[in-house]
């Protein structure tokens, strides 16, 4: 773990207890029970990072050996095991806390149950959903890669997070084909594949090849978590011969440690960049809840800068008197809109504030030249008679309502940007999220993902939208991997 990695981290945890304190920091009762589900998703991540627990979620289809390689991983069974499919019905978890550790770690492992159980639409939401809340992924199979894993693997690739691809069940092959096995899976990662959408598709084009979209997995590691009992020949002191089965350990070793050396190498960006999410996501939902539970306040608020405004514009005899009160007015009102919605005036909310400033300074100014019509050559002299106080009044109206009309736009295009920005302000879970990247070292695998975490975040890259890879993405039949007994374990 590097120097600037190890200050991001504490940056992070120090954000998000300021970010409980202020948020709880509020005298209306009503007001923190709206928003308790959101301060205890921010409690949950801050635990998460002070405990330093890492979630590893395991996918895979049934008797793949997924509850088996978690009890490797653990050294004892403490999940259900067994021949029959399905044992795992709902995520489970278990906790393992690694030995020999110079700083003590939590790894939090998840069993999921078989992708195959479940129909498309429950599959993929069940992996998103876990996927999001996990900080490692491990795809358990044990053979030719089915279209099943193949949409699994494009769905978990969304989530953003490093996959590990473990191939059980590596006893039922020689070892002389191992080495095959893993060229072979890696070889599918980056398969370049023929269009096979639909001949009725509209942009159907039988000749065009195009390369599988979801990233190459992080690593392949080859495991027999519960390796097959083999026969033993058994010689006795008086002569006898007998044969019995005998069940070798587990070949866990190397996913024990490709998952050591992932903590290692970057478990604190991991942490802290899932923790930020979860943060983005909560402090998202805390400004809708604001936005919605002050309207009332906000729009009384709002009229106050309107009335100011309005007389004044409709007073002054100078147009650059007009048009600086106006201003002046208007920046207060923004200013006033951040201090009551406790969101961070941002520099795009500054961009709006000064584009749709000047749209309303040039309705006013038009509403000006109108009420010199209205009210003579100069639009100010009050002349004799009734006529002349009309047409006085009528120009003051004119300029009036263009200088409210404009500061109601201006309230509005506020609250907007106030909510778009209210996770970039200083300590704001974007902003840490780009200074996190920043300092991602070249050859991890977040430095692999950045450009996918910069466009989720809003900046730019690859398209932050999920795509439906059916739409995108030609499923392409694995090559064969050489049969053998696959009994299921």
């Amino acid at each position: 773990m590097n120097a600037p990695q190890s200050e991001q981290f504490e940056r992070v945890r120090s954000s998000l207890r300021r970010a409980i304190e202020q948020l709880g920091n509020r005298d209306s009762q009503r007001w923190n029970a709206l928003i308790q589900p959101d301060l205890d998703r921010l409690a949950g991540a801050l635990d998460k990072l002070d405990r330093f627990v890492v979630r590893i979620a395991a996918f895979g289809l049934v008797s793949r050996g997924k509850s088996a390689v978690l009890n490797a991983l653990l050294g004892e069974r403490l999940l259900e095991t067994g021949p029959l499919n399905g044992l795992t019905r709902l995520p489970r978890s278990v906790r393992w806390h690694p030995p020999g550790r110079d700083r003590p770690i939590e790894v939090e492992f998840i069993d999921t149950p078989g992708l195959d159980e479940i129909d498309g639409e429950g599959r993929a939401e069940l992996s998103r959903e876990v996927a999001e809340r996990s900080d490692l992924i491990l795809f358990i199979t044990a053979g030719d890669l089915t279209q099943v894993e193949y949409a699994a693997l494009r769905t978990l690739r969304q989530a953003h997070k490093p996959l590990i691809l473990v191939f059980n069940k590596i006893d039922l092959f020689p070892e002389t084909e191992r080495p095959a096995i893993v060229e072979r899976l890696r070889s599918l990662m980056q398969l370049e594949a023929a269009d096979q959408r639909p001949p009725t598709h509209p942009t159907h084009n039988p000749t065009e090849r195009r390369w599988d979209p979801f990233l190459p997995v992080d690593e392949i590691v080859l495991a027999a978590a519960e390796p097959a009992p083999i026969q033993v020949r058994e010689e006795w002191p008086d002569g006898r011969v007998t044969y019995g089965w005998e069940s070798p350990p587990p070949e866990i070793e190397a996913l024990r440690s490709a998952i050591l050396a992932t903590i290692d190498r970057e478990g604190e960006a991991l942490l802290a960049l899932n923790a930020l999410m979860q943060a983005r996501t909560a402090q998202q939902t805390i400004a809708q809840k604001t936005l919605t539970h002050l309207r009332d306040d906000a729009e009384a608020q709002t009229w106050r800068f309107i009335q100011v405004k309005a007389v004044i514009v409709a007073l002054s005899p100078f147009v650059l008197l007009d048009a600086i009160a106006a201003v002046l007015v208007d920046w207060f009102l923004v200013r006033s809109l951040s201090r009551l919605y406790g969101l961070p005036l941002v520099r795009s909310a500054w961009q709006s504030f000064w584009k749709t400033g000047l749209i309303s300074l040039g309705a006013m100014l038009l509403g000006e030249v109108g009420g010199g019509f209205l009210g003579g050559n100069d639009g100010r002299s009050l002349q004799a008679g009734s006529d002349g106080f009309s047409g006085y009044l009528g120009a003051a109206l004119v300029q009036a309502a263009a200088a409210a009309f404009g500061s109601l736009a201006i309230a509005k295009t506020t609250r907007s940007s106030l909510e778009a920005g209210c996770t970039w302000g200083d300590d704001g879970p974007d902003t840490l999220a780009k200074d996190l990247l920043d300092f991602v070292e070249p050859g991890t695998v977040l430095h692999q993902l950045r450009d996918e975490w910069r466009s989720r975040i809003g900046l730019g890259g690859l398209d932050p939208k999920p795509t439906d890879p059916a739409k995108t993405v030609a499923i392409v039949p694995a090559p064969k991997i050489p049969p053998a007994d696959k009994s299921d374990k």
